[in-house]
Order: C-alpha cells, then structure tokens, then sequence
C-alpha cells in the first residue's frame, strides 16, 4: 500500500479500512450524529442504538464518539459481543479499575459498580458504555444492558449506554422478549450507505487528510463506478479507492480514470447479501428517520450560544405530513409560511444526485457563503424564540468550499435564497458552519415545509429546529 504514497504527494495511506479517526468523514450527516450522540451522553438521555449496514461507519464513529466526549466522561468500550451477562459486568468493572476480591459473584459485582457509579456522579464524572457489533450479543447479554439501564441515583442515570449494530439488532429488538429493552432506548440513528455527490466529498477529503495537495484525481466517471459497486458503503469505498490508486502508480498515472477503477472492481469480491439486506430494512431505516432527526436536532443544546445551565425546552413535534404528489411541487401550506419553490422547469433536478455545479473555485468577493452568514445573524437577532427552520446542512469550519459548493446547488435550483442563511458554532472546540432554511410559526408549519423539499435536498436528511436553540 505505502508504494504509491511518493508518487501521490501522500504522508499516508488515505483508504486503510481500519478506523482512524484523523480520517472521520463529518458529511452525509454523519458530523450531527455524532454531535446528537454527545448530546444524549452528556444530558442523561439513557440507552441509545446507532445501526448500519456492515462498512457504513459505525466502528469508525464509535472510535471517534470515544475521543470527542467531555473529559468527565469516563469511556468503557465493549468490543467483544460473545461476552455473557456475567462477562459483562466484569468487563466494565475493569475498564473502570474497581477492585474485586477473587471469586465475586456477579450480584456483588453489580452492588460494588453501583456504588462506583454514584461516587464518581457526586464528583461530577460519569461513565459511557459503547458497545459495538450489539447485534451479535446473546440474548440474555441484551437482557444485562437493560439492567444496567436501571442503574441511577434519584433523578438522573448513573450510566450511559450505546448500542452499536449491523440493521439485526432492529429485528432482534423487535422480537417481544425484548419489548422491555427496547422501550428503554431513546434514541435511535442509522447510518445510511453514501450518495454519489458524497463519495466524491469522501474520496477527497480522504486524500487532502493524508496529504495530497494537488488536484482532484478521481474522474467523475471514476467517482460514478465507485459509487455503483461500493453501494456506497465506506469500506468497500475504501477498498475501490485504494486499489484504483494502486493501479495508477503501477501505469505511472496521476488521475483516476473508470479504467483504473473497472480494474479495482475486478480485484474485489463484494457480497452481494447487502443489497438484498437493504430492501429488507429499507422500511426500518424510514420508521427511525423521524427519531433521529428529533435526536440530532437536541445537540444545539451544547451550542455555544446558549448559557451551559440552560436545558433545551421541550418540544411537541407534529408527525410529518406525508411527501407531495409527484405532479405537485408545493404542497398546499399555511399563512405566514416560507415553503420551498420547485426547481424550474427548464431546469429540473437529475433524479439519481445532486445537480453538477461547475468546479471553479468561488471568488471570495461573491461568496454566499459570507453573504448568507451576514443575514443569517441579522436574522438570528430578530427572529422569535419561538419561530421554527428547517437545518439543510452542518459541515466543519475547515470545508467552507463544501458549503460554499451547496449554496450555489440551491441557487442554481431554484430554492429561494432569501429564506437561506447561515450560522457558525463552536461544539466541543469544533467550529462548524450550518445552512438553515425558512422561518415557521410552529413545528407543525416547519414539518410541511420539510415536505415540500426538492428530492436532492431531501437526500441530506433536513430536519426542523427552534431558533432558541441557537442562542
């Protein structure tokens, strides 16, 4: 692999498929669900489940989840899912250094964890539990991290569980001796497969974070067969990429063409079983869309705008209305709404990606991206408390290209840019750039805007926010 690192320009290997976290993608929403998992950890919210396909990123956010919590938490990481009930509780007694005299039963176990637990609360610290491959566990095991959840002193829970699993862990939580567990989960995320207009994002952010400073090396043509045979799974990304990268050096090549990637494809061997899970758990993947963006939208609590005492207000979202017709493109909306104009006809959006935006870099003197931050903080500083937007978008500080590159998509497709705008905060020491759409009256008004979006932005998973969670 560190063959071709020389001829690329590269300090190391962008594509190795074990996580490194220096390599953490923060688009396809990934960035807000990992703030949303912080959020839950650090507020008390109980039992959380992240699922995937196998490769979609959950090892890889797991790892980084680990690194990016308050140095109060403590973190007990749980890689071994054959681990039974017993196991379970010795296992986190000794990531936590308790002392147990030899030959302790598990009931012991659990009383001295106990009293750990509460002794580290009373001096502010906490424990987070991440448990990986959670669909794997004995049943009885899943039965343990349930007790586990009832560990907690008067008013808050003395430990933080996360459940890490391939889309398994939905059905076997589905099944009804587990009913009682999964009434305990708060949260539910899942990792989708990337989109083509991600992959791209993904292969270059990839190579810019081990190095390369030259340009982009991943044809479009490259990027779209890519995207084909990976399904858009990170690993099999990797895997392709790394590959294609090889047969450039060995040809003497600096730019990946569909050649060098058709080749790649032939080198692998990718199962075909993930497709056929994906129908199976498209609906599960729908039904969990909801809670997790209610879920990610509570991390604007930590934002650093809001006082660290204030806690987010409750909020009574309306179910979402269902998707407009195909042959209309606005559904029918209240006074005093902002809904979102269709593409124009001349213009109408590729159903399968984002509409392409030439790849010129932006003059900074007409950036929407400064032109949206300016009214977005006049907006901000005007706009009720109680009114409602519709977050389109989070990225890091360092990608403003990328924000940048979506602006001038919305524009070019018709979206009403006097209703985008754009905020920065700063979570965890991350300065994070956000584009929000819209200014609503109420939850429910927010939730039939969302569905009136364009198809392409609905692929980025917006959801609806309250402007007091900005300030």
């Amino acid at each position: 692999m560190t063959m071709y690192l020389d001829h690329f320009g590269l300090t190391e290997p962008p594509f190795r498929i074990t996580p490194h976290t220096d390599f953490f993608f923060p688009g396809a929403n990934r960035g807000a669900t990992l703030e949303a998992l912080i959020y839950a950890i650090v507020h008390d919210e109980g039992i959380t489940k992240v699922s995937g396909e196998v490769g979609s990123g959950k090892t890889m956010l797991c790892r980084v989840l680990a690194e990016r919590l308050p140095p109060q938490i403590g973190i007990v990481y749980l890689s071994n899912p054959s681990l039974s009930r017993d196991d379970i509780l010795y296992a986190i007694a000794d990531e936590l250094a308790i002392p147990l005299p030899a030959n302790t039963r598990a009931s012991t176990v659990l009383r001295l964890l106990q009293a750990h637990l509460i002794e580290r609360y009373a001096s502010g610290q906490r424990v987070a539990v991440l448990i990986d491959e959670a669909h794997a566990m004995p049943a009885e095991s899943l039965e343990e991290i349930r007790l586990l959840s009832n560990l907690e002193s008067n008013r808050h829970k003395l430990l933080q569980l996360v459940l890490f699993g391939q889309p398994e862990l939905n059905e076997i939580l589905a099944r009804s001796d587990m009913r009682q567990l999964k009434e305990r989960i708060t949260h539910n995320f899942h990792l989708e497969p990337l989109v083509r207009d991600d992959i791209a994002a993904y292969l270059e952010f990839r190579m810019r974070a081990a190095g390369y400073k030259g340009p982009n090396v991943f044809s479009p043509a490259a990027t779209r067969l890519i995207a084909e045979a990976s399904q858009g799974l990170t690993r099999r990304i990797n895997i392709l990429a790394d590959k294609s990268l090889l047969s450039a050096f060995s040809a003497g090549s600096h730019q990946i063409t569909a050649r060098e990637v058709r080749a790649a494809i032939r080198d692998s061997e990718f199962s075909n079983t993930t497709r056929a899970s994906r129908h199976a758990t498209s609906r599960i993947a729908t039904a969990l869309s909801i809670t997790a963006a209610l879920a990610v939208a509570l991390w604007i609590a930590t934002h650093s705008l809001l006082p660290a005492s204030t806690s987010p207000p409750a909020t009574n979202m309306a179910p979402p209305s269902p998707p407009p017709a195909p042959a209309a493109s606005v559904a029918t909306v209240k006074p005093g709404m902002s809904p979102m104009p269709a593409p124009p006809p001349s213009e109408p959006a590729p159903p399968s990606a984002t509409p392409v935006i030439p790849a010129a870099k932006p003059d900074p003197a007409a950036s929407l991206l400064e032109q949206h931050l300016a009214t977005g903080k006049e907006w901000l500083a005007k706009s009720s408390d109680e009114h409602w937007f519709l977050q389109l978008m989070t990225a890091e500080a360092s990608r403003s290209n990328d924000v940048e590159y979506f602006l001038r998509n919305l524009k070019r497709n018709g979206v009403d840019m006097q209703q985008v705008r754009l905020y920065r905060s700063d979570l965890s020491g991350h300065l994070r750039y956000g584009v929000i759409y819209g200014d609503f009256p109420s939850a429910a008004s927010a939730q039939q805007a969302l569905a009136t979006l364009p198809a392409f932005l609905k692929t980025k998973k917006p959801f609806p926010r309250q402007v007091i969670r900005l300030r």
